[in-house]
């Protein structure tokens, strides 16, 4: 009976699972990120954005976890960019607890939609990567993306390697 599913097989059923989470866990973090910018008005910072772009590489590689079905290498690459983006959303994290010192300086948002683009660059308000602009239960935004991020990506290794194991 090669090629057909059993009952008991879990194989398959772990390595759909982690091309889901590996799909949704970044896609789901983005989507807040953007949602809580364009309709709660909370710019990102620089860090911000350093945490974004993994989680856009993410949702792009994962869709060759569905594209290459067998092939696991996709979905733990896109792990590894979830990864990537919790440890930098830990790092952002300390920086903003004070716990160290941050790398970058700040930025602004700047609002370019009428008039003097000079004045409105002057009077930009500056988007501190040492402040957090929101937080649940004293967890920043950027302290739940470490949270997420990192539990989504470790949840990806583990049924990756239980697919892997022979029955």
């Amino acid at each position: 009976m090669r090629g057909r599913k059993t009952i008991g097989d879990t194989t398959g059923t772990a390595r759909r699972t982690a091309r889901w989470i590996a799909l949704g866990v970044p896609s789901f973090l983005l989507g807040g990120a953007l949602i809580s910018q364009y309709v709660f008005g909370l710019f990102p910072c620089e860090m911000c954005w350093w945490q974004r772009y993994p989680h856009i590489a993410a949702i792009a590689i994962s869709f060759f976890g569905f594209a290459l079905r067998p092939a696991r290498w996709p979905v733990a690459l896109a792990a590894f960019a979830v990864l990537v983006s919790g440890l930098i959303g830990g790092f952002h994290a300390g920086v903003e607890y004070g716990w160290w010192d941050g790398i970058t300086g700040c930025s602004s948002a700047v609002d370019l939609s009428g008039g003097d683009p000079l004045a409105a660059i002057m009077n930009a308000d500056l988007v501190r990567c040492d402040v957090a602009p929101w937080s649940l239960f004293g967890i920043s935004l950027a302290g739940w993306n470490f949270l997420f991020s990192s539990a989504g990506a470790l949840i990806v290794f583990a049924l990756l390697a239980k697919s892997r194991r022979p029955r």
